[in-house]
């Protein structure tokens, strides 16, 4: 049988120095989750603005060329850029009709241009 394990008894001056070192510990911990909450809204941000940009460059340059570029943004970063609504035409009748990606039932990685490529207006859906 192992022996039982009996810490020795802290004397005061060690109680208060234990005590001491417990509360920097807490304190720092404090400081760091505070620390890595910031530095993750502003990560947050960056990526936001990010896939912003990445939305408007697309766009000019579906713009310039008149039609869908490869690559585009994914419905995620659409999404988080904020431009959860897609303007297309129907693949088939080139109707034209707003999409709003939030909505989507397609996995949010799917790049806009697959998707846009792949959507037909609800008469042509129908049609078959």
């Amino acid at each position: 049988m192992a022996p039982k394990h009996h810490p020795t008894p802290l004397s005061g001056s060690d109680r208060k120095a234990l005590t001491k070192e417990l509360g920097k510990a807490r304190a720092m911990a404090n400081i760091l989750a505070a620390q890595s909450a910031e530095m993750r809204a502003k990560g947050e941000a960056l990526i936001q603005q990010a896939d912003k940009l990445l939305c408007e460059s697309w766009n000019e340059r579906m713009w310039s060329d008149g039609e869908p570029i490869d690559p585009s943004p994914t419905i995620d970063q659409a999404v988080n850029g904020g431009f959860p609504w897609l303007e297309i035409q129907c693949a088939r009748c080139k109707t034209p009709s707003d999409v709003d990606l939030a909505a989507m039932k397609h996995p949010p990685t799917t790049f806009v241009h697959d998707l846009a490529s792949r959507l037909r207006c609800r008469k042509c859906a129908k049609a078959g």
